[in-house]
C-alpha cells in the first residue's frame, strides 16, 4: 500500500509540474506577442502547400525580393528601415519564410530544400517573372540552390553576410538529433525554447553579433524580434531545425555554375567576413564584393542608407 501511495504521489507531482510549466509557457507566449508590433492593416498571404506565407509588396519598378536571415526570431521586419529607401525605385517584396515571423509555423522539420521550393514557388506565383533578390545570412544558401535549379527565375542577386561554406555544409549529428527530440517534447521542449528565445537572449544576440555598435540598438527592434519568435502555433520548430543543421546544404557546386550577376555585401565587423568573401570569389570569380564600415551582421538595420546606396549601384 505504501509503494502504491508513493507512485500515486509521484504521478500527481509530475502532473502538477507539467501543468504548471504549461501555464508558464502560455504566459511567456502571450506576454511576447501582446503588443502586436508586427501586425499590419492589409497583410498579403501566399497560400503555399505547406502553410500560409505572409508577405508585403510596395513601390514601383523592377521587382526586388528581400529574403530575411533564417533564425527563430527573424522576419521581414529585418528590412523595414530599407524599404522606404527602395520603394521609389523598385517594386519591393518581402516575405516571412515558413516557420518565421507572421507566416504559418507548422510542426515539421525544416530543410534547405523546403525553402528552395518555397522561394521558387513564391516567385512563380506572386511575382510572375524574373526578379532581383537580396538575401541575408543562411538564406543566401536557399537562393544559391534555387538559382542553381532554375536560373530563369532570377536576375541579379545580392548576399548580405552569407554563411561560409563550412557552416553551410554542416549536417545533423547524433547529439543534434537527440537535442531535436528533446525540443519536440510538447511542454519541456517549449520551455527550453522560451529560455533560448527570451528577450534578454535576443538582446545579447544583437549586441554581440547583429550590431557593430550596441548603443545604436533600438529597443523596439528587439521587441519586434521577440514577438516574431513567439508568434504562431509551433515557433520552436524552425529553431530546432536550424540549431540541429537540418537547413544546411553544400552550395559550392551550385554557386560555381551560376551565371547570374552576384554581389556580396558584408558588414566590416562580421566575424571572418574576409575569409567568406574569398572562398565565394574563388568559387565564382565573377562575384563582386564590398564591405559596409561600422556594421555587423545586419547592416540593413544598422546602416540602411549605406546599404541602399550599394543596392542602387549594383541593381541599376
Amino acid at each position: 500500500m505504501k509503494a502504491k501511495n508513493k507512485i500515486i504521489t509521484a504521478v500527481l507531482l509530475s502532473a502538477g509540474t507539467a501543468a504548471g510549466t504549461a501555464l508558464v509557457n502560455r504566459y511567456i507566449k502571450m506576454a511576447a506577442i501582446s503588443n502586436n508590433l508586427l501586425i499590419q492593416n492589409e497583410p498579403m498571404c501566399y497560400k503555399w502547400r505547406l502553410g500560409d506565407i505572409y508577405y508585403t509588396k510596395t513601390g514601383s519598378g523592377k521587382p526586388l525580393l528581400l529574403v530575411h536571415d533564417l533564425d527563430y526570431a527573424s522576419s521581414g521586419a529585418e528590412w523595414e528601415l530599407l524599404i522606404p529607401l527602395l520603394r521609389e525605385h523598385y517594386t519591393v517584396y518581402t516575405l516571412d519564410l515558413l516557420g518565421c515571423g507572421r507566416s504559418e509555423k507548422p510542426n515539421l522539420t525544416y530543410t534547405n530544400y523546403l525553402y528552395v521550393q518555397m522561394i521558387s514557388d513564391f516567385i512563380k506565383s506572386e511575382i510572375g517573372h524574373r526578379t532581383n533578390v537580396i538575401a541575408t545570412g543562411s538564406s543566401s544558401s536557399f537562393i544559391t540552390m534555387a538559382c542553381g535549379y532554375d536560373q530563369d527565375l532570377f536576375d541579379r542577386i545580392m548576399f548580405i553576410n552569407p554563411e561560409s561554406f563550412l557552416s553551410c555544409s554542416q549536417i545533423p549529428g547524433n547529439a543534434a538529433k537527440l537535442y531535436k527530440l528533446i525540443l519536440d517534447i510538447p511542454v519541456l521542449g517549449t520551455l527550453l525554447y522560451h529560455i533560448a528565445a527570451s528577450r534578454s537572449e535576443i538582446t545579447r544576440l544583437f549586441k554581440e553579433r547583429y550590431y557593430f555598435n550596441p548603443y545604436d540598438l533600438n529597443t523596439v527592434v528587439v521587441d519586434k524580434y521577440h514577438e516574431a519568435a513567439h508568434l504562431g502555433d509551433t515557433p520552436k520548430a524552425v529553431y530546432a531545425s536550424v540549431r540541429c543543421n537540418y537547413t544546411k546544404c553544400n552550395i559550392s557546386r551550385s554557386l560555381e555554375k551560376i551565371n547570374n550577376s552576384i554581389y556580396i555585401l558584408g558588414g566590416l565587423a562580421e566575424p571572418e567576413i574576409d575569409e567568406t568573401v574569398k572562398e565565394y570569389t574563388e568559387c565564382n570569380p565573377a562575384i563582386e564584393t564590398s564591405l559596409i564600415p561600422a556594421s555587423g551582421h545586419l547592416p540593413q538595420l544598422e546602416r540602411p542608407e549605406e546599404v541602399s546606396r550599394a543596392i542602387r549601384i549594383f541593381f541599376d
